[in-house]
């Protein structure tokens, strides 16, 4: 189908179940961490379209909602973005894949270092 450019938060639960569901839709992904990219202005305003406040994001990249999607010419942000609905194949919506699971304990991050 189409080739994406996935930018994750590696480890994610959610980017994980995320990237499946673009994968069952017969996509093939690019994926590319988004914590260590090597964000500027620019290339965030073509995500957020004016969305504040950009150079927070800059310098710390976990601010940033993800994940962020370049596929066919567009540059969009989040996964229930009605842009990228096409690209999500058989997909109901009915699983939550967008609420972090960790909300209400430790995050992703925290797991890692044994917190």
């Amino acid at each position: 189908m189409t080739e994406i450019t996935f930018f994750e938060k590696p480890g994610c639960t959610n980017g994980e179940k995320q990237k499946a569901i673009l994968r069952a839709a017969g996509h093939s992904l690019r994926c590319i961490d988004i914590l260590s990219y090597s964000w500027n202005r620019e290339k965030l305003l073509a995500f957020v379209a004016g969305k504040a406040p950009v150079e927070m994001m800059v310098a710390d990249p976990i601010l940033i909602k993800r994940p962020f999607v370049e596929v066919d010419g567009l540059s969009i942000q989040g996964f229930m973005n009605p842009r990228f609905a096409p690209y999500l194949g058989d997909w109901d919506g009915n699983n939550d894949v967008v609420t972090c699971p960790n909300l209400q304990a430790l995050s992703c991050d925290e797991q890692k270092r044994g917190n």
